[in-house]
């Protein structure tokens, strides 16, 4: 049994699920408290803030190793950046970007990382505006820290999308899911985190298994243009398992998933039978989850389909007030509840 500090950080503190949301709760939340009425404030813990309809969010990333198949640390902090503002309704704009480096990094590993970087701006259409530079003391830090903030609008599609949706819902939010929505994945979960995994301990699956990260704003427009979109966001730290509860924790509703819809590739199951390790549980960083309402929800998945980035896109449950808890049915017939996970089994994805 892994012992966890009551007075200390540790690394399952970073990794999602209900050891970061204790954090949170209880240190964060409880000492910062706003002097301002904010449209989607940070209480909301929502992935990202609105205030006089500009979005803003920002993320440090700290993953290891910084190359791994199918993305490095660079395209990973754009595309996580870009990926919470377009979740929440919001059209990516501009991104500053800090790096926080340790003495000895090689230049040539960073300018590989900037490189990445410009290539996953010019693939979501953002621009770098902003940026700070720090180096540390060799030791300090593992080689580099990574911080991109970045500031939306509001999604022009955002509004004829809600004309399908017969409640009052401003943004995309955790608290929107309602009884009778369908929920769908844009894809195969738990790709990026046995990437990432697999490229730090050596395994031999490593070359069979690619990340999936990517900005996922044209993704999400094509959703929104299909109409009846309610809630979007990307299963990262804790994975599907955890993103799920938080819907219905912070919508009171339950949810029912089915195993045989989740897409999993089947080197990624192996690898995490292998290991032990449930791909409910793992962090993906080219994944969306999207709740839409029963009418529109098949038109939803037949426009994300259309683009590269769903074309795996399943409707894997809906959510239900038979209950309040996340469920699953199996494929032998049986029911298993999903809780929340204390974090996320492959810690430093991110």
């Amino acid at each position: 049994m892994v012992s966890i500090s009551m007075d200390r950080i540790t690394l399952m503190h970073g990794a999602g699920g209900s050891l970061m949301h204790n954090l949170i709760q209880n240190h964060i939340l409880r000492i910062l408290k706003p002097y301002m009425e904010f449209e989607v404030p940070l209480a909301a813990l929502d992935d990202a803030g609105i205030c006089d309809g500009i979005v803003f969010t920002t993320d440090s990333y700290t993953v290891k190793p910084l190359f791994f198949n199918g993305g490095d640390i660079g395209r990973l902090a754009v595309s996580g950046t870009v990926n919470d503002i377009a979740c929440i309704g919001g059209k990516p704009l501009a991104l500053s970007l800090a790096l926080v480096m340790e003495e000895g990094l090689s230049l040539n590993d960073l300018d590989r990382i900037l490189d990445s970087i410009e290539h996953t701006c010019k693939e979501a259409g953002v621009d770098i505006l902003t940026g700070d530079t720090k180096v540390v003391e060799r030791g300090s830090l593992d080689r580099l820290i990574v911080n991109t903030s970045g500031i939306g609008v509001r999604n022009p599609l955002l509004d004829s999308n809600l004309r399908y949706v017969n409640r009052s819902i401003r943004w995309l939010l955790d608290s929107n899911l309602r009884a009778g929505d369908k929920i769908i994945i844009s894809g195969s979960i738990a790709d990026h985190g046995m990437a990432v995994l697999s490229a730090r301990e050596g395994y031999g699956f490593a070359s069979s298994i690619c990340s999936d990260v990517r900005p996922l704003n044209r993704l999400i427009d094509r959703a929104l243009e299909a109409g009846g979109v309610v809630c979007i966001k990307d299963p990262t730290r804790g994975g599907v398992a955890n993103l799920l509860n938080e819907w219905a924790e912070k919508s009171h509703v339950g949810i029912m998933v089915y195993e045989d819809k989740i897409p999993i590739k089947e080197s990624v199951r192996a690898a995490a039978s292998f290991l032990g390790i449930d791909p409910l549980e793992v962090g993906n960083e080219g994944k969306v989850c999207i709740a839409a309402t029963p009418d529109r929800a098949e038109h939803v998945l037949e426009a994300i389909r259309e683009c590269d980035e769903g074309r795996d896109a399943e409707i894997i449950g809906e959510a239900t007030d038979q209950f309040y808890a996340v469920a699953m049915r199996t494929i032998i017939g049986g029911t298993r509840i999903i809780i929340k996970p204390s974090g996320d089994p492959v810690p430093r994805i991110c």
